[in-house]
Order: structure tokens, then C-alpha cells, then sequence
């Protein structure tokens, strides 16, 4: 069973030979894949991907699910681990992930090991662990390591921030979302055990900004598009101040993000700033919109 890696990218020479070097255990002698849909990166980009036998394709920027979509299309594997370039595998995922690419298809060809010797014993209670004896089993869960200013982020609500990565060719698609777009997959979805994705998300505040200014305008959109085209979105205390607020209390408080110290009060306190933009720009946006 083949593994295609497919990433988006764009101006990403400081983090793709990192990314890639992680997967490269899982594709190579033929083993699977790697597809990088790139929109123009103006950097090393493109020589780096080349430089792992990646195959690369250049299409104009589509937003994120549209381009995470048209990377799944054109992979060729059994399964697809969708990445993103500054996400790398870590040594306990890898083997998880080479694991699964064996173990899935002998359980799909043999069914249930009902031998009582250990070999059998042993794959039988791991297979049923992960869900190898559910039908129309087609995705897994991975659980994420979040590093915000050099810290690995442990509590707030950061760890282990499981996404849907790894699933069945042709049974898994991102929702068509502006901006946090999540896989849908068919039938049953499992969890990963062991390892993680490690997310080299956010090494500066200046980088954490850019960031979330761009994305509290996606999400903006998002929310000015709810119910008629024509919404009209109230300037309200509540989503400005009020919400923010809740939102920084409750990570940084109830799910303990104080514990990450330094780093957890400055990521906690500007994702709540990114919480207030959000809406305030919806009700900018509200504002041009022909009544």
C-alpha cells in the first residue's frame, strides 16, 4: 500500500527540507509520494521539493481548502497524509504511520487474527486499538504539538490539538471554509497512539501577528457570509470585548494555559486580540455591504 505526502506551499525554504526530511522514510524507494502544490513561491521553495523527488505542481492561489483539495486530487497513493510545510513527523509517528500502511491491508485480506500465538495476540490488540476491525475505517486522527516562541505549548487548549491528516485516498476532503478547514472523511475515523506532528507554528510575535491578521479577515468573511449575503453584522460589545475576553479566561484559566508560563500569557492574551479583530471586521465588512 502506497503513501502520498501532499503540502501547499508558498515562500516556505525555512521550514519544507525540515517537513520533508520527516517524511522521507515513508516514500522513498518507491515506497509513496510527495505532491507540493505551490502558488508561486518566489524563494528556494520549489528547489528544495525538487531536491526530494517531490512532484510539483504551480496553481494560482485558491485559498486554503481549494489548494489543500487540489494537492489531494492529484496524489496517486492508497492513503494521503496531508501536511502542512511548516509541520514536520516525529520519529513515533513515523513508525505508527509505516505501521498502519502494513498492518491496514493484511487486516482488510486476513480479517481478524483469531491465531492465539504472540504474533497474532500482539497484532490483534493493537490492530483493535486503532479501529482495524472497523468497516469503512478511512481516517485517523493526529494528535499536534504546538511551539509558539520556542516553548512547546502543553496546556490552553494546544495539546495535543488532533486533526484529521492522515486518510483513505478518495475518501477525504477539506471543508470548503475560508480559513481553519478541517478533512471530511466517509464511514469511521480512528486516533493515532503514539507520536505527533510537530508544528513549528509561530517562532516570532511579530510572525504570530501577520498570522492572525490574516486570519481574523478570513474569519471575518466567514462571519459576515452566515445567513443572507446581505447580513448585517451589529457592532456588538459582546463579540468585541466580551467574547475575547471569555475566550482568554477560559483557555488561560480553566484549560490552564498559565502553566506554559511567559509564552502561554502572551499566546493566550493575542489570540483573544485575534478573537475581537474577527469581529470587529465583520461589522467593518457589514458596513460596505449595499443595503
Amino acid at each position: 500500500m502506497t503513501l502520498s505526502v501532499v503540502i501547499i506551499t508558498h515562500n516556505e525554504e525555512a521550514n519544507l527540507g525540515r517537513t520533508l526530511e520527516s517524511v522521507w522514510p515513508l516514500v522513498r524507494d518507491g515506497k509513496g509520494e510527495v505532491i507540493i502544490v505551490d502558488s508561486g513561491s518566489t524563494d528556494r521553495t520549489v528547489e528544495i521539493a525538487k531536491s526530494f523527488g517531490a512532484k510539483i505542481f504551480i496553481e494560482e492561489w485558491k485559498g486554503y481548502a481549494a489548494q489543500k483539495n487540489c494537492a489531494i486530487g492529484r496524489a496517486t497513493g492508497d492513503w494521503i497524509l496531508s501536511l502542512d510545510a511548516d509541520e514536520e513527523v516525529d520519529q513515533k509517528l513515523l513508525e505508527e504511520v509505516s505501521w498502519l500502511l502494513g498492518a491496514i491491508p493484511d487486516w482488510e485480506k486476513n480479517g481478524f487474527p483469531v491465531d492465539d500465538d504472540s504474533r497474532s495476540r500482539e497484532l490483534r490488540d493493537r490492530g483493535t486499538r486503532y479501529g482495524l476491525d472497523e468497516e469503512d475505517l478511512n481516517g485517523f486522527l493526529v494528535p499536534r504539538r504546538n511551539f509558539f516562541l520556542g516553548r512547546w505549548m502543553k496546556y490552553g487548549g494546544f495539546w495535543p490539538d488532533s486533526k484529521l491528516r492522515f486518510f483513505r485516498s478518495g475518501k477525504g476532503r477539506f471543508q470548503d471554509r475560508a480559513v481553519h478547514e478541517t478533512v471530511q472523511t466517509e464511514g469511521v475515523t480512528s486516533a493515532m497512539r503514539r507520536g505527533a506532528l510537530l508544528h513549528h507554528s509561530y517562532p516570532t510575535l511579530s510572525d504570530y501577528i501577520e498570522h492572525m491578521n490574516r486570519y481574523s479577515s478570513l474569519g471575518a468573511e466567514m462571519v459576515a457570509a452566515k445567513g443572507n449575503d446581505k447580513v448585517n453584522v451589529r457592532f456588538s460589545v459582546v463579540n468585541i470585548v466580551l467574547r475575547p475576553l471569555a475566550t482568554f479566561v477560559y483557555n488561560y484559566f480553566f484549560r490552564l494555559g498559565f502553566l506554559d508560563g511567559r509564552e502561554g500569557l502572551l499566546l493566550h492574551l493575542y489570540h483573544a486580540v485575534y478573537v475581537s479583530w474577527k469581529y470587529a471586521k465583520a461589522w467593518e465588512l457589514s458596513r460596505k455591504q449595499p443595503r
